[in-house]
């Protein structure tokens, strides 16, 4: 039988990761739990190690199901939603996901809370969904694009063939509508064409320029709060990609918050943290910077919440629905991404970008 001594050095490494792990044997003993299944166990790793892992299960018959499958390679990985058993806590939801180590009668087994399970699947539609509305855009634009300077020169030329002022009225309005399309197809391309300029950024200036911009178009009825962790280290980062981003979400706040500033008591918050062994994306990073700019305004729209990151979806009357849409771009430029957590009176909007 390995040495319990081998089998920790083996399996240290588990240690680094956030979800909930333990390496056990064919019958279900514990030989290896990382320090994350100790936390959520309110256990030590001295007494977990030798214990009966499927004990600690609603459902302990599933597991060790699980585990004679597995052994007898009915499966490569198999998974499941189960109750977890805590010591003097409230059971945990978990989804559970066996697989076979390289090592005959040596399992892995891995618990990932299922709110940790429906945030990651959000990421990760969120990261599709912004790849497929790149695509989408900058398929779409060159599409528009092309014929749109044969209207307008169209229109240009016909303009100086008529001699009515009624037609020419007409053919100024084809030229007017065709540069603002124009407009709007440049808007579409700008972040795929402008090369990224990487420098050094202090998030708290980005914040600083975005609250003086903020504050010169909405000086009254609003009060922009400063919550910010000075320990956040400097990024490498295209710093106006990043302030244009922020911009847009700082931007949108303020307009949903259009009422209570009418009334004097709107309120956007700019707060900064360290994230610390966070997955999103698809990635494991050591540190992330968390950047939350929150408004108490009415909420996105129920009707729009899943929607908000497409282009030209938008939620007042007028907006052209890119603002979102290139704030996700931007930040995804960064290897980062932006959630929304919404509800009446808290909207707020959580900016990850990793850290060196």
């Amino acid at each position: 039988m390995t040495p319990p001594a081998a089998i920790t050095k083996r399996f240290q490494s588990l240690d680094l990761l956030a979800t909930l792990v333990a390496v056990v044997g064919a019958d279900g003993s514990v030989l290896f739990a990382n320090s994350a299944l100790e936390d959520a166990l309110g256990s030590s790793r001295r007494t977990i190690e030798g214990s009966s892992f499927p004990a600690l299960f609603k459902e302990p018959q599933v597991l060790l199901n699980a585990l004679e499958g597995a052994a007898d390679n009915e499966f490569a990985a198999l998974r499941y939603d189960a109750w977890l058993l805590r010591q003097g806590g409230e059971p945990l939801p978990v989804h559970v996901v066996v697989a076979q180590t390289d090592q005959p009668g040596e399992f892995v087994v891995e618990l990932l809370p299922q709110e940790a399970q429906t945030r990651q699947d959000r990421e990760e539609r969120l990261i599709d969904q912004a790849l497929a509305n790149k695509e989408l855009i900058r398929n779409l634009a060159h599409e528009i694009k092309n014929p749109l300077g044969g209207i307008r020169g169209a229109a240009q030329l016909l303009e100086m063939e008529v001699d009515s002022r009624d037609l020419k009225e007409y053919t100024r309005v084809i030229i007017h509508e065709a540069d603002r399309l124009q407009t709007l197809v440049d808007r579409l391309l700008a972040p795929h064409r402008r090369p990224h300029v990487v420098g050094d950024v202090n998030i708290h200036e980005v914040c600083e320029r975005v609250r003086s911009l903020i504050l010169a178009e909405f000086p009254k009825g609003l009060t922009v709060v400063r919550e910010y962790d000075t320990s956040l280290p400097e990024f490498r980062g295209d710093r106006e990609q990043l302030i244009q981003a922020v911009l847009n979400i700082a931007h949108n706040a303020c307009e949903a918050l259009a009422e209570r500033i009418a009334t004097g008591d709107a309120q956007l918050v700019f707060r900064t943290r360290v994230a610390r062994q966070v997955t999103f994306g698809k990635q494991r990073y050591r540190l992330a910077l968390e950047l939350h700019v929150i408004d108490n305004g009415p909420g996105v729209p129920d009707s729009i919440k899943d929607r908000i990151f497409f282009p030209l979806v938008s939620g007042r009357e007028g907006g052209s629905g890119l603002g979102l849409t290139l704030a996700q771009t931007f930040v995804q430029q960064h290897h980062g991404l932006i959630e929304c957590d919404s509800v009446p009176g808290r909207t707020d909007f959580k900016l990850l970008i990793p850290l060196p």
